[in-house]
């Protein structure tokens, strides 16, 4: 039996882009539709609900905005992975998209290879139940959820909260791409500081886009937080051009460590939700 074969619907009035990114697809083993007005796309997804939409934010008719907001209104697609396609680059142009609902944003003029590479994460997200981070491939979720579940109402544990600021600037000035090497680049060097003085049953998960979760002994809190800071704080830098670093603004605009330790006897804690606010409050 022949495998299915994953199903785009691209939404661009760019005749020559569309044409373009139909036929890469479609080399790549998708099932392509193409259509050029945001009314058409929402009546061919509540038709026939694709695995993902590519979609332009700016159209002759309604904006992908409103393309958006009602396909995450609809039953029928409320769960279909949307990535914005645009020549939009403000940082409040990329927070509406993203509070749409949106999986993820990429601006013009693009490189097709990092699409392709957006979409295949952003299907895998989808299939898998988000179970683990596309990104980092790290738990997230349900997962994380379920071994926090397992501290309640227990002694002898503790947890290390790690946080990255500012990512978003970031983001904006080197991208997408650039930005994930970072998150990359800290899930592996907090799971080296596990491997080095942490032991064999810590738990490492995503628990935020932002935000890494370390699940330890009350013995290892300090010696872990100190190993993963150090080695952090030494490699912030280096995710900079070296010409970057020398900027005047610079010492207020990089990325920065933030770490938080939660143990046991900082509860009661009669539930998930009283435990999550104890970690992030």
């Amino acid at each position: 039996m022949a495998e299915t074969k994953p199903t785009l619907l691209i939404v661009e009035d760019d005749l020559d882009v569309a044409d373009m990114l139909n036929a890469y697809f479609r080399v790549q083993g998708y099932e392509v539709q193409t259509v050029n007005w945001g009314e058409d796309a929402v009546r061919a997804c509540d038709a026939n609900p694709p695995e993902l939409v590519i979609l332009d934010i700016r159209l002759p008719d309604i904006d992908g905005y409103e393309v958006a907001h009602r396909l995450r209104t609809n039953r029928r697609t409320k769960d279909v992975p949307i990535i914005f396609l645009t020549e939009k680059r403000s940082r409040s142009d990329r927070l509406q998209g993203l509070e749409l609902g949106a999986d993820d944003y990429i601006t013009k003029p693009f490189d097709v290879q990092e699409l392709r590479l957006r979409v295949r994460n952003a299907l895998r997200r989808s299939s898998e139940g988000a179970l683990n981070n596309p990104v980092t491939n790290l738990p997230e979720g349900v997962l994380v959820d379920e071994r926090l579940v397992e501290c309640i109402g227990k002694d002898g544990w503790g947890i290390l909260l790690v946080g990255v600021d500012n990512l978003s600037g970031f983001r904006e000035d080197y991208g997408f791409v650039a930005s994930d090497d970072v998150l990359r680049a800290i899930s592996l060097m907090i799971n080296n500081g596990v491997r080095e003085v942490g032991s064999t049953s810590d738990f490492v998960g995503q628990y935020s886009p932002t935000e890494f979760v370390v699940v330890t002994t009350p013995a290892s809190m300090a010696g872990l937080a100190e190993r993963i800071n150090q080695r952090l704080e030494q490699s912030m830098d280096y995710f900079y051009p070296l010409k970057d670093r020398g900027r005047s603004d610079f010492e207020g605009k990089k990325l920065a460590v933030r770490m938080k330790q939660t143990i046991a006897s900082d509860g009661p804690f009669p539930n998930l939700a009283a435990l999550k606010a104890k970690l992030t409050g």
